[in-house]
């Protein structure tokens, strides 16, 4: 039995594809979700586990501090930042920045997650000069939930998070991806700690989720590329 601790970010596509591999490998696979802070201190605790899936930065750091194996990253997906509003509520232009900055002026509500979409939002507002007006309305969510399933409950007016996050909740209309000169791309990589137990098994998991075989569920699921 294979333990996957993975970012939510990939559930949608990890999903779909995972029975796939369990069929083919006739090895079977637990994964327990998690977001990237908890990823991030989970493994430094020294948590077991045969392969982790995390942004590609985080992964190389994990690398770095000596609890991922040196050269076992595999690139799996990368994502674009997106923004929704509650199913049927106005969707705002989003279509430039200053249409963008417009539509934060003028909601009431703002959430944005604490992975790596949340942490580069933080930076973009402070660039575009609107992080002090938007702070009394501004609320981060807690590591792995979903934004999205706080729209629409009806405690963000408007959100962001990774695109396939925001497709996976229902209730919620994606509005877009962030205009293109400010939009962030995430690579979501894979890789083997160090004291995995069945390390090959895990490899071939990584290198099935990353092949030409995955591609079609992974853009299905809102994945680039």
């Amino acid at each position: 039995m294979l333990k996957v601790i993975s970012s939510l970010a990939i559930k949608a596509a990890y999903l779909e594809l995972v029975p796939q591999f369990e069929k083919s490998s006739g090895c079977q696979v637990a994964t327990e979700w998690a977001g990237m802070v908890d990823i991030r201190k989970r493994v430094q605790a020294g948590e077991p586990a045969d392969a982790l899936i995390a942004s590609a930065a985080l992964i190389d750091e994990l690398t770095q501090l000596g609890r991922i194996v040196p050269g076992s990253r595999v690139d799996l997906a990368k994502s674009g930042v997106g923004v929704a509003v509650r199913s049927g509520a106005p969707r705002p232009d989003i279509g430039s920045v200053e249409a963008l900055k417009r539509a934060l002026r003028a909601a009431k509500s703002i959430g944005y997650s604490s992975g790596p979409s949340g942490v580069y939002l933080s930076g973009l507002f402070e660039r575009l000069g609107i992080a002090g007006e938007l702070k009394p309305k501004l609320t981060q969510t807690p590591p792995g939930v979903f934004v999205g399933e706080l729209i629409a409950r009806g405690e963000f007016e408007i959100g962001f998070q990774q695109v396939p996050e925001l497709l996976a909740v229902a209730g919620i209309d994606l509005v877009g991806p962030l205009p293109r000169e400010i939009q962030a791309i995430t690579v979501f990589s894979g890789g083997i700690p160090v004291a995995a137990r069945e390390p090959e098994s895990a490899q071939a998991l990584l290198g099935f989720l990353a092949s030409p075989q995955a591609a079609a569920v992974k853009r299905k699921t809102g994945f680039l590329g």
